[in-house]
């Protein structure tokens, strides 16, 4: 069980694996040595919300939210209302000037929002009927108002009172929201992004308007991202990554990621088309302000903010496509996936003989588009200094299902979540050790020995 545990996993038949890939037992710097399973869905769990340093939320497709104790593993409440799945949760942070108070806001399929207090497991607030689903939330702390979209963006107050909403005619409705300077958002459409601005009356109103249509990405776009109070970036279903102006709206870089040519073909000169774009779709983007972590297909890339260029990556760095990431550090890194596994990875200064890096693997590099040129011409991958490799450290091995996404409470732990209807506690067992012998002998201690 501890082999299967820490990663000494079989390769799959129809995916060839290298060493470096099926890392094993030994696992020096994978810390996450102890495990506890957390049940109490019955169906697939897709959202982990953190709340405060000691507890999480959890909510899928079976309608509910956990509340969790990541120290004991304890289920502390179980918020039932929705009667259909959870299509969205965050957390919604009120303050008297004294005390601050964490709420849970959930949306569902079943057209309705909620609001939960997690330390009672009232929910406090409901709003029914909606005219369609809510695919995103974003929580405007500053302004004390939350704005939910799908086929309609709708303003809130902290009261759940409706201040304004604004239907869009996109097919797909807005599959993602983002705070921007001067009281705007950005809205994620299908190839486009729009961006409004709320506009605050002195009678306390507010209105938004749409004042710019950004519709430079060429197919749908997967990922919004805030990576300063100056810039953000976006991520399409064909590879194509954009730094954008948060303030002007411009475009300061233009990465379009694209798969490398098979070598060993003898025809590998005939390009018979694009790669698909399931392969090179950009499912996911995190940052520390400094790089920005792109999960590409079944790769993962870390592109520098500052230098505007792919500082490291690997092609194929899970069995399937990597659903969540995270920057541990500037030299750390984590990915979950489709395959179950989550992976811990470390940025190398040194290629590593299992994927060298090779002309042609992204296939250009540019700063602007194909006629929309704004800096050097295309790149090949040897062309660029300084590339380097992901050396994979740690291979979490526990869901029997995709793993959806994580969250990490640092020292006290990771939580993950999966299809597998699962959550899983990891600890540092070295740590978790630790603990355990300075509460024996405290209790020794208070019991006057043995």
């Amino acid at each position: 069980m501890l082999r299967w545990i820490l990663g000494g996993r079989e390769a799959q038949s129809s995916v060839e694996k290298t060493p470096v890939l099926c890392i094993g037992e030994e696992q020096p710097k994978n810390w996450f040595t102890e495990l506890q399973v957390l049940k109490g869905h019955f169906d697939i769990v897709r959202f982990l919300v953190q709340i405060d340093d000691f507890r999480c939320a959890s909510a899928g497709d079976d309608g509910l939210v956990l509340v969790w104790n990541v120290e004991t593993g304890e289920k502390l409440l179980e918020l039932r209302g929705h009667s259909q799945q959870i299509t969205a949760i965050t957390t919604f942070k009120c303050s008297n000037g004294l005390t601050t108070h964490t709420s849970l806001i959930t949306a569902s399929s079943d057209r309705s929002l909620s609001l939960w207090d997690p330390d009672t497991g009232n929910r406090v607030q409901t709003i029914s009927d909606l005219q369609s689903s809510v695919k995103c939330l974003l929580v405007l702390e500053r302004l004390c108002l939350w704005l939910s979209g799908g086929e309609e963006l709708c303003v809130w107050n902290k009261e759940f009172q409706l201040q304004c909403h604004r239907q869009n005619h996109s097919d797909t409705g807005i599959t993602a929201l983002i705070e921007l300077p001067k009281n705007c958002v950005a809205a994620a459409m299908d190839k486009e992004i729009v961006i409004y601005r709320l506009i605050l009356s002195a009678d306390s109103s507010v209105s938004v308007a749409e004042i710019r249509c950004l519709s430079d990405h060429r197919d749908q776009i997967r990922a919004l991202i805030n990576i300063n109070d100056n810039l953000f970036a976006s991520g399409s279903h064909v590879g194509e990554l954009i730094l954008w102006d948060a303030v002007d709206l411009n475009i300061l870089a233009y990465e379009h990621i694209l798969w490398e040519e098979s070598q060993s073909s003898p025809h590998a000169e005939i390009r018979m088309g694009a790669p698909k774009p399931s392969e090179m779709s950009i499912q996911h983007l995190t940052t520390n302000g400094k790089l920005i972590l792109a999960a590409v297909g079944s790769g993962l890339y870390v592109y520098s903010v500052e230098t505007k260029t792919v500082v490291a990556y690997r092609k194929v760095a899970h069995d399937s496509d990597v659903l969540h990431t995270m920057l541990l550090s500037d030299s750390e890194l984590m990915s979950c996936s489709e395959d179950g596994s989550v992976r811990i990875w470390e940025i190398q200064d040194l290629p590593l003989p299992a994927e060298p890096a090779s002309a042609g693997f992204f296939g250009m590099w540019t700063f602007g588009r194909s006629g929309k040129q704004t800096g050097p011409p295309s790149k090949k991958v040897m062309d660029v200094p300084n590339i380097r490799m992901l050396e994979l450290t740690g291979d979490l091995i526990g869901h029997s299902g995709a793993v959806q996404m994580f969250v990490s409470f640092k020292e006290n732990g990771l939580v993950t979540c999966s299809t597998d209807h699962l959550l899983i506690l990891w600890k540092n067992g070295e740590r978790q050790s630790h603990l355990r012998s300075l509460a024996l002998f405290q209790k020794l201690e208070e019991n006057g020995g043995l």
